[in-house]
């Protein structure tokens, strides 16, 4: 059989756009934050990850065009050989500090954390414990671990004690979980989650990549609960509120160690480019000097929560500015995507697998930087598209 039979058969995609209901790979000739540029047409944008804005603060780019002029766009090699600059080793050090962690290691993208850091500590016979609305990348560095995987059903506390009652007691275990998750925009339940790792030995990762810079005054989910010190190893991207990309590890020194010898993904790829290093350290440092923008996003999301329930629209179980409007139908959530589009608002669509059956979602997202007309305006078209589609 040709390998290449399974492309000539996937045909999903292609009727999707034939329908002229494709959602996806939509190019913006320019990028303002809260707004973007399709086709010439600017739109309100509510789907991005940029929730303090930082993307345009001049420092970030100042930052970044520094970097650029002083160490070149690239490192050119692995942080093991030639990649590693003083600035990578400074953010470490101001990430551990800023989620209260001892040590923290920076890869390339937050992919690459996740894949890394779970193969490396997750071993043949050690068992990787996952919340079923757990990130992909969580999932693929299961794979890449040789470990066991088992699943607990999403923030079901008394199902994560059922998996962890029945693992071998020779068998190590690590339970990871989100700490916002980025689809339906609530809160892992670490208060409750925590006890249960500790009776029964297990180590507790959590993937904050949608909370560093939202929650906890910045300082992600376990600041939140005032659990920081009850948490292992603390997860972060810089694709989010951070305006750049790459990710980090943060957890006690030995570990941290450990990871950063035998994490592949790290060892193997090259390292964080200096402008990018650069920004996210200009991205932590304006978090300390304006905390108003944490208040501000949050403050953005209640009023956009609030409003989409006053209209009757299904918000799940949000309380962060990731907030899901619930659709529960493939084609529906589609339709009502490029009406939303069409109108001048950018959402994301979500269908399964990415969410679970009955669940298909419209994933809206804000920043610190919308403005209250602009958060009127998509509220205002939420409401006649919603209608329209008799959503509400």
């Amino acid at each position: 059989m040709d390998i290449f039979q399974k492309t000539r058969e996937y045909t999903t995609a292609k009727e999707i756009q034939k329908a002229g209901l494709y959602p996806y790979f939509i190019p913006l000739t320019s990028s303002e934050g809260s707004t973007a540029i399709h086709n010439g047409k600017r739109i309100i944008m509510c789907g991005s990850n940029n929730y303090l804005g930082l993307t345009t603060h001049p420092k970030v780019r100042e930052a970044a065009r520094k970097a650029i002029a002083e160490y070149g766009t690239s490192c050119t090699g692995s942080r093991f050989l030639n990649g590693t600059l003083e600035m990578h080793l400074e953010l470490e050090r101001q990430l551990a500090e800023w989620v209260g962690k001892e040590a923290a290691l920076v890869f390339t993208t937050g992919m690459q954390v996740n894949l890394g850091t779970i193969s490396a500590i997750v071993g043949r016979h050690d068992v990787a414990v996952l919340d079923t609305f757990d990130h992909a990348s969580i999932v693929d560095g299961v794979h890449l671990s040789y470990g066991k995987l088992r699943r607990f059903r999403h923030n079901d506390v008394e199902s994560l004690e059922r998996v962890l009652s029945s693992i071998p007691e020779e068998s190590g275990a690590l339970v990871v979980v989100d700490g916002l998750y980025s689809m339906e925009g609530d809160l892992a339940r670490l208060p409750e989650i925590i006890p249960v790792c500790q009776k029964y030995g297990a180590r507790l990762m959590v993937d904050d990549a949608h909370a560093v810079g939202v929650v906890g005054g910045g300082r992600g989910t376990a600041a939140h609960f005032g659990v920081t010190e009850d948490v292992d190893l603390i997860m972060a991207t810089f694709s989010k509120s951070f305006a750049s990309v790459g990710g980090f590890i943060a957890g006690d020194e030995d570990v941290i160690h450990y990871i950063q010898h035998n994490a592949r993904s790290l060892i193997f790829s090259a390292s964080l480019p200096p402008a990018n290093t650069a920004a996210a350290l200009a991205a932590l440092e304006v978090m300390r000097e304006e905390p108003e923008r944490i208040e501000r996003v949050n403050r953005n999301a209640d009023k956009m929560r609030r409003g989409f329930q006053e209209l009757g629209f299904d918000t799940g179980a949000s309380v962060s500015p990731i907030i899901p409007i619930i659709v529960g139908d493939d084609t529906l959530t589609f339709i009502f995507w490029k009406a939303l589009f069409e109108n001048g608002v950018f959402v994301n669509p979500i269908i399964s697998p990415a969410t679970p059956p009955g669940r298909q979602l419209l994933r809206t997202s804000y920043m610190a930087t919308h403005t209250g007309e602009q958060l009127d305006f998509v509220l205002d078209v939420f409401e006649k598209t919603g209608k329209q589609l008799n959503v509400i």
